[in-house]
């Protein structure tokens, strides 16, 4: 577990580092989305990382400028939002897992087809659907219009973080790169307690 103030988020860092300074960032696509909760941390060098075997056509995003979205499709199923990070040409991305929506709830219910708040966008795939993300979303630069990113006021309380291993991949699923808002009930799913 570790906490942190608000602070301006640098893209050009690990994503280790970038994971942990998204959670408490309001994520705005269009003016839809909210809180981002939990996010989950990919490098290069990593076996679950799409960037671990090099540069490809699906993957080309995460090997270009840092701030710029990776999106991909998980399973041919659904839609998933990375944020790529460090220096251009490295290939790491943090995914989005889950954010608690606050703005467009009624968009957001829209496009998921159910009610129920904490599942709009409880999971990857469910934030990308919520925000009508798809690949047309690919290689655009998360600063800049369709996307909105706000860093908590200043005065706001600590975020206090959650630190886990990563879930829902088969490699490197030990690694501690999974990131959460402790306490958080819009989590993809609750973070393991030690014994």
């Amino acid at each position: 577990m570790s906490s942190r103030s608000p602070s301006v988020i640098d893209f050009d860092a690990s994503p280790e580092e970038v994971a942990q300074h998204l959670i408490g960032v309001t994520l705005l696509v269009d003016g839809v989305g909210g809180r981002i909760v939990e996010t989950e941390a990919y490098d290069r060098d990593d076996p679950a990382s799409h960037s671990f075997s090099g540069p490809t056509s699906r993957n080309a995003s995460m090997f270009g400028s840092p701030g710029r979205a990776y999106v991909y499709r998980s399973y041919g199923i659904h839609w998933c939002l990375n944020i790529v990070c460090r220096e251009k040409g490295h290939g790491a991305a943090v995914l989005i897992r889950a954010i608690e929506p606050t703005i467009g709830l009624d968009r957001m219910r829209e496009r998921r087809g159910l009610d129920e708040a904490r599942l709009l966008c409880a999971g990857p795939g469910r934030v990308a659907q919520a925000l009508g993300i798809d690949v047309g979303f690919n290689g655009k630069p998360v600063d800049q219009p369709p996307f909105l990113l706000i860093a908590p006021a200043d005065g706001e309380p600590e975020v206090v973080i959650d630190v886990g291993p990563r879930i829902g991949i088969s490699k490197a699923n030990d690694v501690p790169w999974r990131f959460g808002e402790k306490g958080s009930r819009f989590l993809s799913k609750p973070f393991r307690r030690a014994p």
